[in-house]
């Protein structure tokens, strides 16, 4: 992206007033930030992303706009340091939305790059010293070859096959393996590349800006940020390996609203097949020191806790490695799709192809006969088909079907975030976050509080790029002397799931856009799990506990007369008068799901309930978009069971 002297001016005195140069540390303009952040602006296909960027930073060094700020009538870039770092802060607390939403996508941004950078030569960061984190493990040197050789598409090209598969993941990956298996000519598609263990270093920044998606990144309010994966094997090649079935109340409520399947024995069938092919087991969950935090307060307040389930093998060290199984599992022990389906697919027939956009469904006579489509090289790829599977993604699939011309008003509609939240404790003792096994425990202490929703306590990994969400930005002194405490660092996360539903348009360019307001009812749900986190912590012995606000809302149950109870209150009051709406608490979102349900008319759901589309004959989708509701648990053993049932009813019609 190129910029005007006064924005790029705009950029770098924004940058350098989060990350200032002090002692040893580089400011965010010496350590490349500004360069990066373009970087991963250049990423965003969206072109109205990019416009609205320019245009911010193009008026953000202007008098006017600084003294909106409260900076007096003076240009950002020459204020003094304090107030420049006044003017942001501001903006954070802004009863304007709008100006809350762009201070959090600039922190963000900062702030990931500034704490995800290697040094100006390659070589580790002054900052991740600073901060006591290790930083990339490096590649291993004893990888295994890759397994799967995807198709090369070098000029323009035609494929005819049977069935194509729009997407690899939990969803595209399953599929392709079911209908190859059964003797129907397969051809994957995929947006992202390949990447397998040799590729694997664990470095935070190389990961989100190659195997995740680019954009969207947060809702359009900036209310709840969105990461999925973007590679060939999609989230299940960076996601923490946890392997939920589906609730059997989740499974009753799905079939009471139309797809009595998912209270069949196909369905459960379909979930032990899944299970099975990817080793799902308790056997691996050695707690890591972070992990114990979580058991031994839930055992002292007797509250439920438990071991995940997980998608590993014998390989899984549970130690150190693992702690960057977000970035890609260097030992290959965790089996994603690229493991294990798409393998299975490739051994049957199917041709996969990487680096590919499709831009629309070729519809004919009502019936979907193929995709459209470009490579990353600048070639055009038409795929002709009998069948089509969207298997992209909660986000990706409604784009695609909207682009591909699909009018009934649900495709879109009905989205569901599982938004988290988290509450930090510091401890006295070294915790190193980073490291131990992903995810080894869990409770469910509060899964259900009404009707079935509810909770669920979880913790993972504490890599820089999952903290800073995190972290209230109320200075760059003070955020550095949160960020200086990660060593100590402990996560409680909070996973809704969300009764009420946000939805997923397509911009200009056919690019998604996500509209999402957290409701009163699941607002309640989330407050009940920030004051049960901060019990844990508490019970857990944490000396400082906070939580993810825009102010600063936390209390120090551990120093000695400040009194748990009486600092607890005072913290929900503090987290009620900041409040829980846009900008004021961060939200995250790994679980993306329910953007072109399935159910049982054509008024209340995009698919019917075999997954086929109510507008577009032999057209299918098979991955989260099809939930009829949140699962309420991590979806991939879910996803992957339903794009199993709905590839064995495909492949009958079809064979």
């Amino acid at each position: 992206m190129d910029l005007t002297p006064r924005q790029r001016r705009s950029l770098e005195a924004i940058c350098d007033a989060f990350c200032p140069s002090e002692e040893r540390l580089p400011s965010a303009t010496e350590l490349g930030v500004p360069d990066a952040i373009l970087q991963l602006a250049d990423r965003d296909p969206r072109t109205s992303a990019q416009k609205e960027l320019k245009q911010l930073l193009g008026l953000w060094d202007t008098a006017p706009v600084t003294a909106l700020g409260g900076g007096g009538f003076h240009r950002f870039s020459s204020l003094p340091r304090a107030q420049r770092e006044q003017v942001l802060l501001n903006w954070c607390d802004s009863r304007l939305p709008q100006r809350r939403a762009a201070f959090h996508a600039l922190r963000k941004a900062a702030l990931l790059t500034y704490y995800g950078l290697p040094a100006r030569d390659g070589g580790p960061s002054p900052v991740w010293e600073a901060i006591g984190y290790p930083g990339p493990l490096g590649a291993p040197g004893d990888a295994p070859p890759k397994q799967l050789t995807p198709l090369s598409v070098e000029c323009d090209t035609t494929l005819d096959c049977d069935v194509c598969i729009v997407g690899s993941g939990a969803g595209g990956g399953v599929a392709a393996a079911v209908l190859s298996q059964a003797g129907l000519d397969v051809v994957v598609l995929e947006r992202g590349g390949y990447y397998d263990d040799a590729d694997f270093d664990g470095a935070e920044l190389r990961a989100l800006t190659t195997m995740y998606a680019g954009a969207p990144g947060a809702t359009t309010d900036q209310s709840v940020g969105m990461i999925a994966g973007n590679c060939l094997g999609g989230g299940t090649v960076v996601n923490y390996s946890t392997s939920f079935r589906t609730p059997d109340d989740v499974r009753a409520e799905w079939a009471s609203l139309g797809v009595p399947a998912f209270a069949s024995a196909d369905y459960g069938a379909s979930l032990d097949a899944v299970c099975e092919r990817l080793g799902v087991n308790q056997e691996h969950n050695e707690p890591s020191a972070r992990e114990r935090k979580l058991r031994d307060a839930c055992l002292s307040l007797g509250w439920h806790v438990d071991a995940m389930p997980r998608n590993v093998d014998g390989g899984c060290d549970q130690g150190r490695d693992c702690g960057y199984c977000g970035f890609g599992c260097r030992r290959g022990a965790k089996q994603s799709t690229a493991k294990t389906w798409l393998p299975d697919a490739q051994a049957a027939g199917a041709r996969i192809v990487c680096g590919v956009t499709v831009e629309r469904v070729t519809v004919e006579a009502g019936s979907a006969r193929g995709v459209a489509a470009s490579t990353d090289g600048g070639h055009r790829l038409t795929v002709r088909s009998r069948a089509v599977v969207a298997a992209a993604g909660a986000l990706q699939t409604p784009a695609l079907l909207k682009r591909s011309g699909l009018a009934n008003p649900n495709v879109g509609k009905h989205l569901r975030l599982h938004p988290a939240t988290a509450i930090v404790g510091i401890y006295d003792e070294e915790v190193r976050p980073w490291e131990g096994t992903m995810q080894a425990l869990y409770s469910d202490q509060h899964r259900n509080r009404h009707d079935g929703y509810g909770l669920k306590y979880e913790t993972a990994a504490g890599h820089p790029q999952l903290a800073i969400p995190s972290m209230p930005w109320r200075g760059p002194r003070a955020h550095h002397e949160l960020m200086q405490a990660i060593s100590h660092t402990v996560v409680f996360g909070i996973l809704l799931r969300d009764r009420d539903a946000g939805e997923v348009r397509i911009d200009r360019d056919g690019e998604p856009v996500v509209r999402y307001k957290l409701s009163d009812y699941d607002t309640r749900h989330l407050r009940v799990g920030i004051e049960g986190a901060a019990r844990m912590h508490e019970a857990a012995g944490a000396q400082r506990v906070f939580s993810s606000h825009s102010r600063w809302v936390g209390y120090d149950p551990g120093r000695a007369g400040s009194g748990s109870a009486a600092g607890r209150a005072r913290f929900m009051a503090d987290a009620d008068a900041c409040g829980y709406g846009p900008g004021r608490v961060q939200l995250g979102s790994f679980h993306i799901m329910g953007s072109a349900r399935m159910g049982g008319s054509p008024t209340t759901s995009a698919c019917d309930p075999n997954a086929q589309t109510w507008d577009v004959r032999d057209l299918y989708v098979l991955d989260g978009s099809a939930f009829p509701t949140a699962s309420g648990v991590n979806p991939q053993i879910s996803i992957q069971a339903i794009a199993h049932m709905g590839a064995q009813t495909l492949a009958a019609r079809l064979t």
